[in-house]
């Protein structure tokens, strides 16, 4: 059943907030596979705890893995402890809406000693995994998709174990399609190299945070040829490792202090990292906000002037509703690039973001690549978000600014971030709303 609307509350006067985000779903989901392919426990210390990661947990619990709350260990602790998957076929994945399971884990279950059917939401359905099952065919899986690229589908690996070698692949559409290949490859006879052979893959940001996490569980990996890469077979170690926070989860709330012109404060925010998000620094910099980081946090100020940008989301592509929902409030026009494939996300998010804030008095030109942005003032009124998390952050950034915004199935946040109506109503605690 769908969720309830949300009154997304209009801001009073400027924020002056503290927002403590929980950790990353993309590294989190990331330690849960590599902790299930380890020889040794893992402890996750504060993972995020969303639809997409706690689907991931559980599709590692029905490949042979325990991910158990470490209170069950006789802690009081929100960390999960992982042992090793027995790595069993004969067995059904959900995949939600979550690209990370649907991508990710068809190359964990060609080791598995028997089929392994993936399927999920509808809207997954017409997500693209073509690329990964295409390399997992040529690395030595049988899959069987009925030639659609797309869920359903099952995969059974050879008997004795996947052979693995080179495999080249277009990556074009998502990052994740040379991230799920490289996760497993170590347990593969030969590794696994993987060459990418078309336009420039999106968010590569993500593609070194899977090589980062690779690295710190003990692989070789080899990245140092362009669109090339190579992870080298061997045992992966267990992990103990702290979640940081997730960077992208930050964006509305720093768009915040934008809209209001005040101030949030992202405690935690770390001083190297390689999600995609910390792009919103040098993006809220260039959109007029007094942007600085400390060993307390990353503090984004602002006078209430939003200026106009030209901007390339090519690698932070993820940002692109939030940044799309300030730019339609911002005092001059604004072009966001090079996110063409965003249309296979959630949804077609710059469809959707063209259809939505051109309802609430927008003037937003959908382009092949991207939108362009004209600010007008926006009015109340329902903002559809598509099954799609995302939306839901852009439509609350509007209300802000838009009395009466009414951000339709406000549940769907819960994918990434189940805190969110919460949080959104702490900020904004300290100056007064009006709903």
């Amino acid at each position: 059943m769908p969720s309830a609307d949300w009154n997304a509350p209009a801001a009073a006067g400027p924020v002056s907030a503290r927002v403590l985000l929980p950790g990353s779903k993309s590294l989190t989901n990331r330690y849960l596979v590599l902790a299930a392919l380890a020889e040794s426990t893992s402890r996750l210390r504060a993972p995020l705890r969303s639809r997409d990661t706690l689907l991931m947990a559980e599709a590692l619990r029905q490949l042979g893995a325990g991910v158990e709350d470490a209170t069950s260990h006789g802690e009081a602790s929100p960390d999960w402890i992982v042992t090793p998957a027995s790595l069993r076929g004969g067995v059904s994945v959900d995949c939600g809406l979550a690209g990370t399971v649907m991508r990710f884990l068809p190359a964990v279950a060609a080791l598995c000693d028997g089929p392994v059917r993936f399927d999920g939401d509808e809207q997954a359905r017409v997500r693209p995994v073509g690329p990964v099952l295409d390399g997992l065919r040529a690395l030595g899986a049988e899959v069987d998709d009925d030639g659609r690229g797309t869920l359903p589908f099952t995969v059974t690996g050879p008997v004795g174990g996947m052979p693995g070698g080179r495999v080249t692949l277009d990556a074009s559409a998502s990052s994740q399609f040379v991230s799920g290949l490289l996760l497993a490859g170590t347990r593969y006879r030969d590794g696994v190299t993987i060459h990418h052979d078309g336009k420039p893959i999106p968010s590569l940001p993500h593609v070194a945070m899977t090589i980062e996490t690779l690295r710190d569980a003990g692989a070789v990996v080899d990245d140092d040829e362009a669109n090339t890469w190579r992870v080298e077979p061997g045992e992966l170690r267990g992990l103990d490792v702290a979640v940081e926070p997730d960077l992208s989860n930050a964006a509305p709330f720093l768009a915040a202090a934008l809209v209001t012109g005040g101030e949030v404060v992202v405690p935690g925010w770390p001083q190297h990292t390689n999600q995609a998000g910390d792009e919103l620094r040098d993006i809220l910099d260039a959109m007029g906000a007094d942007v600085s980081l400390s060993r307390s946090g990353l503090t984004v100020r602002s006078d209430g002037h939003i200026n106009g940008v030209d901007l390339d989301l090519h690698d932070a592509s993820e940002l692109t509703p939030v940044i799309a929902a300030l730019a339609a409030l911002a005092e001059g026009p604004s072009i966001i690039r090079g996110v063409a494939h965003i249309r296979a996300h959630e949804t077609d998010r710059l469809a959707a973001l063209t259809r939505e804030l051109n309802a609430l008095g927008g003037d937003v030109v959908e382009r092949e690549d991207g939108l362009e942005i004209r600010p007008r003032p926006l009015h109340g009124g329902t903002f559809h978000t598509y099954a799609d998390h995302r939306m839901v952050m852009a439509g609350a950034v509007v209300g802000l600014a838009a009395e009466g915004v009414v951000v339709e199935d406000v549940d769907t946040v819960a994918k990434t971030l189940p805190e969110f109506v919460a949080l959104w109503d702490r900020m904004l605690a300290s100056t007064g709303t009006e709903d």
